[in-house]
């Protein structure tokens, strides 16, 4: 059954496409100086963290997927905002607001993209302040980028050996008919939203966690990979420990990207303390794997390795096969 399920996830697409990133890594590096500090920014991120003295800025940008875009606009309107808040909270920041480029064949096939993206900022109380419209163009597309601000980071760069992994996600909602899509955001109430948000910078700025991203398009899996690349770290998934919501399977959830989902790199004392915090707010929050090992150490393997019961599978060897090709090393 793992192998069946390793080969389904090999060939994702929401996996396969964070490749897509080698090239423009390629161009950039691994990171860049801040021109104020000379300290280098690490790329690779969910954000770029960018100092400012009081602590971070923190700056990103979705491009949504045209296939959504053309056929559900409003539901893409709405996930633009989504995804870029759900971005900033992932590197313990808050948001403070959005702009977007929007091309589309004419002001009535823009205004359901503008009702969603626009029901989603009022949701999360982000407001959008700015971008660029186009209504004469022979396609419709949407990207949105989000500014935010961080006192204490949660980053991809952190995670450690013997760190656990933490699922943590909201099971207070439904599939998406159409797409790998768990929907618990559109029917919230708003200050449900933004409370089960806070959650991310209130542990980073207790010193509860340094390390995570949220659940991306690739999914659990894919979320992970990037983690462990950027880290420079190995792990192991244990996927008979991956809790699913009802009536989903679990190679669908592995694949599904939540409105609400985060994989959190832990130290194993702060576990409990963290875990009773999304408890108390009704939130899955499940330890489902762990880290093993650093490309510190001298010769160590970077892999990330798939277990479920008695079987363990190599999944992705990230020496023969880099994902994004993003690194922490740096001057």
């Amino acid at each position: 059954m793992l192998r069946a399920i390793a080969a389904e996830l090999s060939q994702a697409l929401g996996i396969l496409h964070k490749q897509d990133i080698q090239p423009i890594a390629s161009h950039l590096g691994r990171w860049v100086p801040d021109s104020s500090t000379a300290t280098p920014i690490l790329l690779g991120d969910d954000c770029a963290a960018i100092p400012d003295g009081q602590g971070y800025l923190l700056l990103a940008a979705e491009g949504m997927w045209p296939t959504l875009v053309d056929a559900e606009p409003w539901f893409a309107g709405w996930c633009s905002v989504l995804v870029n808040v759900s971005d900033i909270y992932a590197m313990g920041g808050r948001p403070i607001a959005v702009v977007d480029a929007l091309w589309s064949q004419s002001a009535e096939k823009a205004e359901p993209i503008w009702e969603g993206m626009l029901a989603a900022s009022r949701a999360f109380n982000v407001p959008v302040v700015g971008g660029h419209t186009n209504l004469h163009s022979p396609y419709d597309g949407l990207s949105v980028a989000i500014l935010g601000r961080a006192r204490s980071l949660i980053t991809s760069f952190h995670a450690q050996p013997g760190d656990a992994l933490l699922l943590v996600s909201d099971f207070n909602g439904k599939p998406h008919s159409k797409y790998p899509f768990w929907d618990a955001a559109t029917q919230v109430d708003p200050l449900t939203l933004r409370m089960n948000l806070e959650l991310l910078p209130t542990l980073a700025e207790k010193g509860l966690c340094d390390a995570g991203k949220d659940i991306s398009m690739g999914g659990l899996v894919g979320t992970c990979l990037m983690l462990m690349e950027t880290s420079r770290c190995s792990a192991v998934l244990k996927l008979d420990a991956v809790p699913c919501p009802a009536g989903i399977s679990l190679e669908q959830w592995l694949l599904s990207f939540p409105s609400y989902g985060f994989l959190l790199s832990v130290r194993p004392e702060r576990v409990p303390e963290i875990q009773s915090l999304f408890h108390k707010r009704n939130l899955v929050c499940a330890v489902v794997g762990e880290v093993t090992k650093s490309l510190e150490n001298e010769g160590a393997e970077h892999t990330l390795t798939l277990q479920l019961g008695d079987e363990s599978l190599p999944f992705w060897d990230f020496k023969a096969t880099p994902l994004m090709g993003f690194s922490t090393q740096a001057p």
